[in-house]
């Protein structure tokens, strides 16, 4: 048989309910692996010891009714874990154990699922290379000196190099979609309002959504139907009905209507990410689809509106950090002193930079100019995809407008790094489902990703249309062990 951390989520699970496998053997061979991977910094918390104590248990009285049955999986640290701390990326909560368990964490556990840990992220997810941290930056196992994307890079990283048979992340502009695509993995960012986000450190409360990250569309259609559930805890939770994404995940796209946008095809784009849309666009025509060109007139204004928007919500969400109920606290001669120290002292450049711009578009005489008209706009992009979804079933697009690029490369020039998420913010700010599935190399052996956006709530055929580009492109992540200890 071929190593346990070979093996997919949907495998891994088949074989522990068939005995084949057991929770505990499982367990140990991704913590083995994953305590070799210091030079990848992915992890910020590990529950290894108490990980292994709980598929013991589990192996003792098995319940193979379970969707994940004792299957170990690591997550994003930006979701509350109780008795396990949660930091999101930042010094201000370095400390922080929650009391309680998020919604989509609490899914995971209560479908037999075993958290091993707490992996790295850009600090409260703002960033887009995962070098925001706190923690230091992660490494991509695809090279040595690449970024894993972000802000879900120790997700990305962990599931590329195999620490973790599946994850989830959040998205806010792109921080599942963007880490995929650089690591050569699927993420899908489900639609606004899907996946709770009780217990979620909130960044921009109208843009987060948690999501699954996982190594093929079947993994993805398990863990989204796991995560997906109506929460009453959460006011933005939307009760509709959700389907066995799995049961019911087929390739079929016969007739299916898909839409390229031609704003999509911006200036200064590399030929092969261009080579790789063609060739999507060419899979479904072979497969049955109909290929419509159609057109999101102010995508051009998605990136400046997300830069108002998002910060503005961070300015007001971050805003409780104030070293006086909980996390990181700096001393000082009075009240006022010690709130500067703590916040001066507590956040980093990337996260003090989107409050000081979020402060500012939200105060007294630029809030109409700024922020009510970004929020005018938002709309207007919003419009844009419903009437293209009068013609198409979905969208087909790319997923970043390059492959990772080194750290450090773009540390110093925000506005370069913000346009990574160029072709997945308007997605978030529409509040639309949207998939990243691994579709190709660039010349230096670096993936890059394809992106199926749908349709709110429809998420089942996004998945089928994924599915079925997946087997026709049969991408194999060219990943060797070089960071293994």
């Amino acid at each position: 048989m071929s190593n346990i951390t070979d093996l997919k989520l949907v495998e891994l699970v088949d074989k522990i309910k068939k005995k084949e496998l057991s929770s505990t053997e499982v367990t140990i061979a991704f913590i083995e692996r994953s305590k070799k991977s210091k030079k990848l910094n992915t992890y910020i918390s590990e529950n290894y010891e108490n990980a292994i104590k709980k598929a013991k248990i589990f192996d003792q009285k098995p319940d193979f009714k379970k969707k994940l049955p004792g299957i170990p999986i690591a997550v994003k640290d930006l979701f509350c874990t109780k008795n396990i701390r949660t930091t999101a990326g930042s010094k201000i909560l370095e400390n922080f154990v929650p009391t309680y368990e998020s919604t989509v964490t609490q899914n995971i556990l209560d479908e037999g699922g075993i958290i091993i840990g707490k992996l790295n992220c850009d600090e409260f997810a703002m960033g887009s290379s995962n070098e925001t941290s706190y923690f230091g930056n992660v490494q991509n196992p695809v090279s040595e000196n690449l970024v894993p994307g972000g802000s879900s890079g120790g997700s990305s990283s962990a599931l590329a190099a195999k620490l973790t048979p599946a994850t989830i992340g959040t998205d806010t502009g792109g921080s599942i979609r963007q880490p995929a695509s650089f690591t050569g993995t699927v993420g899908l960012k489900p639609t606004y309002g899907s996946c709770s986000r009780y217990g979620i450190v909130a960044f921009a409360s109208s843009l987060d959504q948690a999501g699954p990250m996982t190594h093929d569309v079947k993994d993805c259609s398990l863990m989204f139907e796991i995560m997906s559930t109506y929460d009453i805890k959460d006011s933005t939770s939307v009760d509709f009905k959700r389907e066995n994404y799995l049961t019911n995940l087929n390739e079929n796209i016969k007739g299916k209507k898909i839409g390229i946008p031609k704003e999509y095809r911006v200036d200064g784009m590399p030929k092969e990410i261009d080579e790789l849309w063609e060739k999507g666009i060419k899979i479904i025509k072979e497969n049955g689809g109909q290929i419509i060109e159609i057109s999101l007139p102010n995508t051009n204004y998605a990136l400046p509106t997300y830069y108002i928007v998002a910060p503005a919500e961070a300015s007001s969400n971050l805003a409780r950090y104030d070293g006086v109920k909980y996390g990181f606290r700096s001393k000082g001669e009075n009240l006022i002193d010690m709130y500067e120290k703590t916040r001066s002292e507590g956040f980093g450049d990337e996260v003090k930079r989107r409050i000081m711009i979020g402060t500012y578009v939200l105060s007294s005489g630029y809030y109409d100019a700024y922020y009510l008209k970004a929020q005018k706009v938002r709309r207007l992009i919003k419009n844009d995809f419903d009437e293209a979804y009068k013609k198409v079933d979905a969208i087909l697009t790319p997923s970043t407008p390059s492959s990772a690029f080194k750290i450090g490369e773009k540390l110093n020039d925000p506005v370069s790094m913000y346009l990574n998420d160029i072709f997945t913010v308007p997605i978030n700010l529409a509040g639309l489902p949207a998939i990243s599935i691994p579709a190709g190399h660039d010349k230096k052996g670096y993936p890059l990703g394809l992106q199926v956006i749908g349709k709110a709530f429809d998420e089942q055929s996004i998945l089928n249309i994924a599915f079925a580009l997946e087997k026709n492109i049969s991408f194999k992540n060219n990943i060797t062990d070089w960071w293994i200890k």
